[in-house]
């Protein structure tokens, strides 16, 4: 690869703050401009909502569930990484269909585990998927409530499609833990719903208490999904504009696919990309983005609380925002997150909140040492973020 433009992580962290809408705060009206520059994840629950309550003006939390339960502008589905995204309603064509993986690219990540029951049940992993994506029909008219609930729903419901030998093997305590409320078949439905996710077949409805509910894309929307190359290129496009520069696998990790399918689709935009050095690391970006890229610079007075998992934070080249590796992990855990304090587009301390009744308690630990004035702000960030969840700050510790 030629090493291209040369750039600073300074350039490139001011670039990517404005590709993620941190940069300032937009009208509320903008919703679908925010959702949409790379989609939201939604794990843990409630992290969509936190992550537009840091690029929306006057967002209340009433507005964003109108928007995706009522309105249906936005949608919240199974998408990348094999996680609960929510988008707008009218880029499934981007966030879904495209993931979809074709004829001899290997098994998205997070179908990996399913060998066990493959094995169990003496079926290919080619046999047991068009049976499960047949019997997720049954959502097109139905709405099912918990993810439990819809494991064992569809599992009977694909019954009637299993050779008569597999049925017993089929409703056989599952080898994945909880064998007393999962059966292997549920087992099975609990590893392919992400891919049936991609073609639009199950999606999320409106949360019943604490619980969500599911359905199919038809059924939410009383309309078939789309799909096509434009929507494969676009995905590419999205990724390359947020998290430029990168490389195809950065891209990979992202999408969590194969690295076969990644590179077909980071091939599919290729003539649209240059190659960009950023301090002697190697990358691409998209040609319409490089002026804005040079010209970028990240305002370092800016102090910003983002919740765990933002997007802005589920990049692959993690020293950009965090140069210290020894921390890396005290941000990026296996679970539970907590979320980033950022100062000019760089980590500089983490965040928790514990909710008290009405109040709100929050702790932060910052790895580096900051202004009086930046403490001042970041409290102000925090008194927000509480109003925002319709809470009172009753206690801020900011510990160095």
């Amino acid at each position: 690869m030629k090493q291209g433009i040369q750039v600073s992580m300074e350039q490139i962290r001011g670039c990517r703050l404005a590709a993620h809408h941190l940069e300032r705060k937009m009208p509320a009206a903008e919703i679908l401009t925010a959702a949409g520059a790379c989609g939201l994840q939604n794990s843990p629950p409630g992290a969509w909502e936190t992550a537009l309550f840091q690029r929306l003006e006057h967002e209340t939390l009433d507005m964003l569930h109108m928007a995706l339960y009522e309105q249906k502008i936005l949608m919240q589905a199974w998408s990348l990484r094999g996680v609960p995204m929510v988008f707008p309603a009218e880029q499934g064509n981007v966030f879904l269909s495209p993931l979809m993986a074709r004829e001899g690219e290997e098994p998205w990540i997070y179908t990996r585990g399913i060998t066990l029951a493959l094995d169990y049940l003496g079926m290919s992993f080619e046999e047991l998927l068009p049976l499960i994506m047949e019997a997720a029909a049954y959502l097109d008219s139905h709405t099912v409530t918990s993810k439990e609930k819809l494991d064992q729903v569809l599992a009977e419901t694909a019954e009637e499609r299993l050779p008569k030998e597999k049925l017993a093997l089929w409703n056989g305590p599952s080898m994945y833990g909880n064998p007393d409320r999962q059966t292997v078949g549920g087992a099975v439905v609990s590893f392919l719903l992400r891919p049936c996710s991609f073609a639009g077949l199950v999606v999320f409805g409106r949360r019943e208490g604490s619980s969500p509910t599911f359905t199919s894309w038809k059924n939410w929307t009383g309309q078939e999904m789309s799909g096509g190359m434009e929507g494969e290129k676009e995905l590419v496009r999205k990724y390359l504009h947020c998290y430029g520069p990168a490389t195809v696998s950065g891209f990979a990790g992202w999408l969590g696919c194969s690295p076969r399918q990644a590179k077909r689709l980071w091939n599919g935009v290729s003539e649209e990309m240059e190659p960009i050095s950023a301090e002697g690391l190697p990358g691409y970006m998209l040609t319409g983005d490089i002026k804005r890229l040079v010209d970028s610079e990240a305002d370092e007075d800016q102090i910003l609380l983002l919740g765990a998992h933002d997007p802005y934070l589920e990049l692959r080249d993690r020293q950009v925002i965090l140069q210290d590796s020894s921390l890396h992990k005290l941000v990026w855990r296996t679970v539970s997150n907590p979320g980033a304090v950022l100062k000019g587009g760089r980590i500089v301390g983490i965040w928790k909140t514990k909710k008290v009744k009405t109040q709100m308690e929050m702790d932060v630990s910052l790895f580096e040492t900051i202004s009086e004035r930046d403490r001042r702000k970041l409290m102000g960030c925090g008194e927000e973020y509480a109003a925002f969840r319709g809470l009172n700050m009753k206690r801020c510790t900011i510990g160095d």
